[in-house]
């Protein structure tokens, strides 16, 4: 663990930590009056990680408004990257940005992977999916885009990356499942106008540029309705790739590479 009492730009994130993690118990609940006033800050990582859950809700379960996403259990090399692309300018929201900024260098990198191991471990149970008011229509262009792509306009499908069971792979590839529409919608939408990237090769961006707004709406409203799985862990190893089925490259998950040169190897 690194420690935040070493003179670094750790102390002005663990500052930032410790009054944001105050705030989150207060807004929560948890301390209010004069137990807010005498309760110590213990100086561990499941405590200043309350500085995210004022946002991300108790636990890292996600806001109720869905604009904030679940962070308990998505795979630890996911959610570092994400942190990484939030202070390196790749995915842009202010407090964010400015949350991270100080957390440069060797130990600024170790400190963030802590905090992404974190909420990785966290096994809290996901929400009922929402009723979706999308039509039967799109709910099928939704589901044949997930389940199989569209191979005319090289459009793999999300599973084929995401698993079978849309619960992601670890270490780098997050699930679908459990996320609102409109959050989805908003990603997608990110990555379509260029608003959210990711390390090179950028696979979300090269795939979201061959989807229409409809294709994204269908998207988006298929998975959030659809019903949780018995284990929503991420699951361990990329699932085989389907008949025709071409691998792609991902820069920020490096298993998707590595698949496709078993790929040249077996050919």
């Amino acid at each position: 663990m690194i420690s935040p009492m070493a003179k670094t730009p750790l102390d002005s994130l663990t500052r930032r930590l410790a009054a944001f993690a105050l705030m989150a118990c207060s807004m929560s609940g948890v301390l209010t009056g004069p137990a807010m006033a005498a309760a110590p800050f213990e100086d561990t990582i499941a405590q200043r990680a309350l500085a995210c859950t004022a946002c991300h809700g108790p636990q890292g379960r996600a806001a109720p408004d869905g604009y904030y996403p679940r962070l308990a259990g998505k795979p630890a090399g996911y959610l570092y990257n994400q942190l990484l692309n939030f202070r390196d300018g790749r995915r842009h929201y202010g407090l964010m940005t400015q949350l991270l900024e100080p957390l440069n260098g060797p130990a600024g990198d170790a400190y963030l992977l802590e905090i992404a191991q974190y909420f990785s471990q966290l096994d809290v149970p996901y929400p009922a999916p929402v009723p979706t008011p999308a039509s039967a229509n799109l709910l099928r262009l939704g589901q044949r885009l997930v389940m199989q792509g569209d191979a005319a306009r090289q459009v793999p499908a999300c599973v084929q990356c995401h698993g079978q069971a849309m619960t992601g792979v670890a270490p780098h590839i997050p699930g679908l499942l459990g996320l609102p529409r409109d959050y989805l919608n908003a990603q997608l939408g990110a990555w379509r106008a260029g608003q959210r990237r990711a390390q090179a090769p950028d696979c979300m961006k090269d795939v979201v540029a061959r989807l229409t707004l409809e294709d994204i709406n269908a998207v988006a409203s298929w998975v959030a309705a659809q019903p949780l799985p018995a284990s929503t862990k991420p699951q361990v190893t990329l699932p085989a790739l389907a008949p025709g089925a071409v691998p792609i490259d991902c820069g920020s998950a490096p298993a998707t590479t590595q698949l496709k040169a078993q790929v040249k190897v077996r050919n």
